[in-house]
């Protein structure tokens, strides 16, 4: 009876290997679905739309996108940790991922290990917008009007826990002043409001607001990044007006399930590099102030040791904010 019970574990142990070394050799079978955990037409939604063509090609299945709002992020960032680790869900995030283990008292799920890191996408500076009647001619008479105003100078975001919500808080914390902060349920809501005047001042993203910058609907001052932007030389970085050391840039990952099998996870990595290879993807991210990581950077691990250096950052940030 023992040896008919070990021969039976021994079997069924077997079989599940077995099943489960399959299913990572032949993967993907089916389609891959795509969690964008941000509205539709934002810097998330686009990028994912930007590589989705590419990897579907290379991986012979389809990536589906699908929208999960929420909660500043968390809502699609907890799909993903319910999920199953079969490499069948995955999700595009940014920063704001690691901002939420300390943004958030209570998350369904823990920051610190509910992923695997797949790769690095792309990094790029935020733009500092204002309506386009707002009274300052340049940055520095924008310092010194917030400055002055204190709390009656609004600025706008796309809820919190997002991109433009982290640089709202970084950006006041260099300035040590109190801004009335305005949240909106995503970036094209939070534009359209500054467009029409409604709120004096929003960080976006640059894939957001290069474009609207050249449409003339808003009024741009700098970038947050400690180097200036190519497709906007002529604006000057926030250190260079003053804000010491303000240096914040934005970068997207892709990311799956803990415990998801490294096999699959390299095949997902393999499928992401070999899509930001490609001269018309680079080229498009160009075209919106935006820069895809360098092959040596796209890997898995850097992609960790990236994620888990910010959790750590966003920690100082969100603990002490300006009162």
């Amino acid at each position: 009876m023992v040896r008919l019970m070990k021969w039976v574990a021994a079997g069924i142990f077997g079989l599940t290997m077995g099943v489960s070394g399959a299913s990572a050799q032949g993967y993907p079978t089916r389609p891959i679905t795509l969690i964008v955990p941000y509205s539709a037409g934002g810097p998330s939604d686009a990028i994912a739309r930007l590589l989705g063509q590419s990897m579907s090609a290379t991986l012979g299945q389809q990536l589906v996108i699908e929208p999960v709002v929420g909660a500043g992020g968390t809502t699609g960032a907890g799909r993903l940790a319910k999920s199953a680790p079969d490499g069948y869900t995955l999700l595009i995030h940014h920063v704001a991922l690691a901002a939420s283990a300390s943004l958030y008292a209570s998350l369904a799920y823990d920051t610190n290990k509910a992923f695997e890191t797949i790769g690095l996408i792309n990094y790029g500076p935020m733009v500092l917008l204002s309506k386009k009647d707002y009274g300052a001619a340049n940055i520095a008479e924008l310092i010194a009007k917030v400055k002055a105003d204190g709390t009656k100078t609004t600025i706008a975001h796309a809820g919190v826990g997002s991109n433009s919500y982290l640089c709202a808080q970084l950006l006041q914390k260099a300035m040590d002043v109190k801004m009335t902060d305005v949240g909106y349920r995503g970036t094209g809501p939070a534009m359209n409001d500054l467009m029409g005047g409604q709120v004096d001042l929003l960080c976006e993203q640059s894939t957001t607001a290069v474009p609207q910058i050249k449409g003339g609907t808003v009024k741009p001052f700098a970038v947050t990044s400690a180097k200036r932007m190519e497709i906007l030389k002529d604006l000057p970085t926030l250190q260079e007006a003053g804000l010491k050391d303000f240096d914040f840039v934005i970068w997207h990952g892709l990311y799956a399930p803990k415990g998801t099998p490294a096999d699959i996870v390299t095949k997902l990595n393999g499928a992401l590099q070999k899509a930001l290879e490609d001269p018309t993807i680079q080229s498009r991210f160009a075209d919106v102030g935006t820069s895809v990581f360098p092959p040596a950077d796209r890997g898995p691990d850097v992609h960790l040791k990236m994620f888990e250096k910010e959790i750590g950052i966003w920690k100082t940030v969100i603990d002490k904010p300006v009162q």
